[in-house]
């Protein structure tokens, strides 16, 4: 019987934080590797050990420089293939592009499904992923795609704080079964906005599905970028007579733009996100929260390397 492939973890540069979390988790090193940019903007990966046999997953989220961050991701996979890795598995807690999973006008690219498209070129043998923004672009994919969530993190958090007269809110209907879900665990009511996009980060809600009046608001979202839908949504659950204290809670803290200055801004009691992309400084406020991911990725990883089930971690 052969012996089975050592693990190796290696991280890209765009939240080297969240890789060194992983890496004491799993009580393993980080493999060694070199990323730069040439002075024309190229970029340059090298695997620095030999790494011949090994099984190796690779961590990068895509953060706030998502075509700079894929493109050296795709290098990374390309020379851990030629430096004949036994085994290639990318750990993408943050995966940009998801917004853009369909044609919503005439002409648009189904972005998310090029991405795929991409990774897949490359190779690799399984994607780690986190509350993607639509459930479906698993099947874009050919090659096993793990779909890890949050709402655990959530669940823990909210449950511990036991809020009165507790609603939770989804901005829109794509989020209704996570809210669904989340509401159930936590014995509160669910509702859902209904809100239009009339241009690129602008949503305008429309009316709110359930009752709010009088309750305590825990609104659930995959993302927040510029903050628009959740700061718009803030100001219809008070015009429906929401209780004074609404709570965010959101998996990737995109922060584009005004997201901050909208945030710190809305009178939310409390910002909950994790930290699937990192969050400067810069970009934090009184009253943001950030749970961290790495238990469940580290969860994740050492299950697929020793061939257990991980069903549990997607409830």
């Amino acid at each position: 019987m052969s012996k089975r492939s050592p693990l190796l973890l290696v991280s890209g540069s765009s939240h080297p934080a969240l890789s060194h979390a992983v890496a004491a988790e799993l009580d393993v090193p980080l493999g060694k590797l070199s990323a730069s940019r040439f002075s024309c903007g190229e970029t340059y990966v090298r695997v620095d050990e030999s790494i011949r046999g090994e099984e190796v997953y690779v961590i990068q989220t895509i953060a706030t420089q998502p075509n700079d961050d894929y493109m050296e991701l795709f290098l990374l996979m390309d020379a851990l293939k030629r430096a004949s890795a036994s085994a290639i598995h990318v750990v993408v807690p943050h995966f940009g592009y998801a917004r853009q999973d369909k044609k919503s006008a005439p002409r648009e690219p189904i972005s998310a499904r090029v991405m795929a498209d991409l990774l897949s070129a490359v190779g690799f043998d399984r994607l780690i992923t986190v509350d993607l923004h639509a459930d479906q672009i698993q099947g874009f994919f050919s090659r096993p795609v793990d779909h890890l969530t949050a709402l655990p993190l959530f669940i823990h958090y909210f449950s511990h704080k036991q809020l009165p007269d507790l609603v939770v809110v989804a901005p829109d209907a794509g989020r209704a079964k996570f809210a669904k879900k989340l509401s159930d665990r936590l014995g509160a009511e669910l509702g859902i906005m209904h809100k239009t996009r009339p241009s690129h980060n602008v949503a305008e809600i429309v009316n709110i599905v359930g009752d709010v009046r009088g309750k305590t608001v825990l609104l659930v979202d995959d993302m927040v970028d510029t903050g628009g839908s959740v700061t718009s949504g803030i100001e219809a659950l008070r015009q429906h007579g929401c209780n004074r204290d609404i709570y965010l809670a959101t998996t990737h803290p995109v922060f584009s733009g005004p997201a901050v200055n909208r945030l710190a801004g809305a009178g939310f009691k409390e910002v909950v996100v994790t930290d699937t992309i990192p969050v400067p400084e810069s970009k934090r406020f009184n009253g943001l929260t950030i749970l961290p991911i790495a238990p469940l990725l580290a969860q994740a990883i050492l299950a697929n390397h020793e061939h257990r089930s991980i069903s549990s971690l997607y409830q």
